[in-house]
């Protein structure tokens, strides 16, 4: 087994050749990539359109006294908890988009330094100094500890402007972004506490942190992230996290009872509030989105959270059901009614009646049995095939689809007044390309439960595993990502970590690509394979380039060749050049170096 790859404050001290613990601001602009002009490198300003980015990501420059308005104005109308929650979460959207942006920009650098660019950032963007006492993480562990001391934040200095010293921590925001931050950069939800704050009269605000699992009542922290109580303060971690898997929705054998949402991001969010909503009514909802979204966990917790929740609830799939079985599945049979009905049964409307009854992927239903539903939903009784007498049912519909029904309309594929009957309350579920921020919690909560179910012991995700992950398209969503995780928790070592070979191991695509030169020496761009995601181009050069060169080539020659047409290409900037081939841009300078050095030397 390979040694793990652990970084510690005195390693990436060592490698810029600062110490990183006695709060030297010229620690932000040491030698390790990105530095502090690497970031500053990458803010752009645009008076002319009033445009600003930073990385790629459109920012905007806001007074500090403005900030500080909304904020007493947050308290003053909405009270602190939920002020609270709402400033963490927007600080962790942050954080996780920041460590994102920065995998995507510099994809080769060093973890230690890669990691280290986060405060850099948090600095540039004028939210805080960071001074880091003591960190060290795992990156094969997934393992971490943090100790920070934070100078001149500007969320200490408004609150306290507007209400003095207290008692309380009030850098709830930057919290919010150190979580984010860390969690995406390790693949597991990482927790801070802030056990210092200027608003409580102290000299500077102290910050340490360390996996969710490892705090005591961790779920004091979790609850500040969450928009809904009825979201999962538990998933991720805290007590008896260790004895006990995560409780997994989508697994059938499992009862509905045990089943828990996980989202912080935005998108998450959104449909949440949503569902709070309309949850206290008796209203139609119909769920839109992707398949592997969500959509039957989302109608689960909203038959929770309203007045029937003591009642039945009844899931259908009208994909599953033939067309000839339709109407005797939602309505029921009475006995003789056709051959091989020998008994009397009811539907699924009489079993959900007082409670709420799902129909999933109700697009698939052919227009006769769309009709008969209709009119069950106008009239509020059925008839059971073979009966003779009306029953009164009472049902909270609740319908989902991942196809556009106003299309499918438009197509004659679906009635127009059944659309308008269920298209009474329409939450639409984002896909997982859109709540990106969940992805490391998910990735925790899924591989926990699954080490418990197949009883394998996994210690958390590589580098390249979390990168993978992190940008991966997923078209098959949440579900997608659940397949992956257990197919990794299966191929991983025991006591090891999920490593990318793990994962992509079926024919997924990554966004990752390779260059060769074709025997036209033309650059050619080809998809990697699985196997060397985030490697080196030049690694595999030899094996690549073997049947390409021609009776008068080496491999020195083809490596030049190619290092120079990358860089021709991006018009001279070594830096996306080095992302193009694989290399950091250290090392494509130094390659550079010695293809401008004369023969002999």
């Amino acid at each position: 087994m390979s040694k793990p790859h652990r970084v510690s404050l005195a390693e990436v001290s060592r490698a810029t050749g600062k110490m990183l613990s006695h709060g030297d601001s010229q620690h932000l602009n040491a030698g390790a990539v990105p530095t502090l002009d690497d970031l500053t490198q990458s803010l752009h300003f645009s008076p002319g359109d009033g445009r600003i980015w930073l990385n790629g990501q459109r920012m905007q420059l806001l007074h500090t006294t403005s900030l500080g308005a909304l904020r007493r104005e947050l308290l003053e109308s909405i009270g602190v908890e939920r002020t609270r929650g709402l400033l963490t979460r927007v600080g962790y959207s942050a954080g996780a988009r920041d460590a994102q942006l920065l995998r995507e920009r510099w994809p080769d650098a060093e973890p230690g330094s890669l990691f280290a660019a986060g405060p850099r950032m948090h600095s540039l963007e004028g939210a805080v100094k960071v001074e880091p006492l003591h960190f060290e993480f795992d990156f094969e562990r997934g393992t971490y500890r943090g100790e920070f001391l934070w100078h001149h934040s500007s969320e200490a200095e408004v609150h306290q402007a507007d209400f003095g010293i207290g008692t309380e921590p009030a850098c709830w925001m930057q919290t919010g972004y150190a979580i984010g931050y860390t969690s995406a950069m390790i693949g597991r939800l990482i927790v801070y506490r802030e056990i210092e704050c200027t608003c409580m009269g102290h000299q500077h605000c102290r910050l340490v942190g360390k996996p969710a699992d490892e705090w005591d009542n961790v779920e004091d922290d979790l609850r500040f992230l969450n928009a809904e109580a009825f979201v999962s303060t538990t998933a991720h971690g805290g007590a008896g996290a260790r004895q006990q898997a995560a409780e997994l929705p989508g697994d059938d054998q499992r009862p509905y009872g045990e089943k828990e949402m996980v989202g912080v991001s935005s998108a998450f969010n959104s449909a949440c509030h949503m569902l709070k909503r309309v949850g206290s009514t008796a209203a139609t909802v119909l769920f839109t989105g992707e398949s592997g979204v969500g959509k039957e966990l989302f109608a689960y917790m909203l038959h929770q959270i309203g007045p029937r929740k003591e009642q039945p609830f009844v899931a259908v799939n009208c994909a599953a059901i033939p067309e000839t079985l339709i109407e005797s599945e939602l309505f029921g049979v009475e006995r003789g009614a056709y051959t091989g009905a020998s008994q009397s049964r009811p539907g699924r409307f009489e079993r959900a009646s007082g409670g709420t009854l799902f129909l999933d992927e109700i697009g698939t239903l052919s227009l006769v049995a769309q009709g008969k539903l209709l009119r069950a939903l106008q009239e509020g009784e059925i008839e059971r095939v073979g009966g003779v007498r009306s029953v009164k049912v009472d049902v909270r519909l609740v319908a989902a689809t991942n196809v556009d029904l106003r299309e499918e309309i438009r197509q004659g594929r679906f009635r127009e007044d059944l659309f308008f009957r269920l298209n009474v309350f329409p939450i639409h579920l984002p896909p997982l390309r859109d709540r990106r921020d969940d992805i490391p919690l998910l990735m925790g909560y899924f591989m926990r439960h699954y080490g418990k179910k197949h009883q394998r012991r996994v210690t958390g995700f590589t580098a390249r595993a979390v990168d993978a992950l992190l940008n991966y398209h997923f078209p098959g969503n949440i579900r997608e990502l659940q397949n992956l995780v257990e197919r990794g928790v299966i191929f991983a070592n025991e006591d090891g970590p999920i490593d990318l070979p793990h994962l992509f191991t079926s024919g997924e695509k990554s966004n990752t690509s390779y260059f060769s030169l074709a025997q036209t020496g033309r650059l050619a761009s080809h998809d990697a394979a699985p196997a060397v995601v985030g490697g080196a181009l030049l690694d595999v050069l030899p094996s690549m380039l073997a049947q390409e060169a021609g009776p008068g080539w080496s491999l020195d020659q083809l490596e030049s060749t190619l290092i120079l047409a990358a860089v021709k290409r991006v018009d001279g900037n070594l830096s996306a050049a080095a992302r193009m081939l694989g290399l950091t841009r250290a090392q494509l300078s130094y390659r550079m170096k010695k293809l401008q050095q004369p023969a002999g030397e």
